[in-house]
């Protein structure tokens, strides 16, 4: 309803049309206190990156995968457009330059962690010089694609929704949208300022940030346990 509203605003404006079929509309209910993708704890989060294999190439990109995601809160479309020279150093710190939404360029400072798994997946990859080149790929090429494309979305959820189940976390609603807000929710529980992490997720309004503050609902946190009896 949001969008059409700005359509038709939009097409009022420039006389396209004389009236917005919008205005008036009642919209539904929504609440806006708390975002609706769930995230995933601390020790869900370890299970998930201990998943993929150190021994194989897929393994080793597919864990690369993960903690780009976990420690970063990329969104999936940001991950894909990564190329190999988009991993950079600034005053002597690895960091990703970020290509957001509306064209929207940031930089993410690089965790250890996950610069171990990208140089580790790149350099069994052979890829770690192309800097124009995508820096996630499929690890199967196929016949007259050169070999240099980019991983796709679609790949990327699966590969998502494949380890989500061998660590034994319920899949029907884990998407890649978890991963962001798992690192979102991690970053505010361990005292990050909600501007600074408002910057990293490349949001807009720092409002759409407060969707994952869930400090004030950790389920540690509430009377239930501490009813003694």
């Amino acid at each position: 309803m949001s969008a059409l509203s700005a359509l038709f605003e939009y097409l009022c404006e420039y006389n396209a049309i004389y009236l917005n079929p919008v205005n008036g509309v009642e919209r539904p209910a929504a609440d806006a206190n708390e975002g609706k993708t769930p995230a995933i704890g601390d020790a869900q989060a370890r299970a998930l990156l201990a998943c993929p294999s150190a021994d194989t190439l897929k393994g080793k990109r597919d864990g690369a995968v993960l903690a780009t995601f976990l420690y970063h809160g990329l969104r999936a479309e940001e991950l894909v457009k990564l190329k190999v020279k988009d991993v950079q150093e600034r005053r002597g710190v690895k960091h990703f330059r970020v290509h957001g939404k509306g064209s929207k360029i940031r930089y993410v400072p690089v965790h250890p962690a996950a610069l171990d798994r990208i140089d580790g997946y790149t350099a069994a990859a052979g890829h770690a010089l192309d800097l124009d080149g995508p820096l996630f790929r499929p690890t199967k090429v196929a016949a007259g694609s050169g070999g240099d494309n980019a991983l796709a979305y679609r790949s990327v959820y699966d590969v998502i929704k494949k380890y989500a189940a061998a660590a034994n976390i319920p899949v029907q609603e884990f998407c890649v949208h978890s991963l962001r807000a798992t690192a979102a929710t991690n970053a505010l529980d361990n005292g990050s300022d909600i501007a600074k992490v408002q910057e990293w997720l490349g949001h807009a309004n720092v409002s759409t940030t407060r969707l994952y503050d869930k400090r004030k609902t950790r389920a540690e946190d509430s009377p239930t346990f501490k009813v003694t009896y």
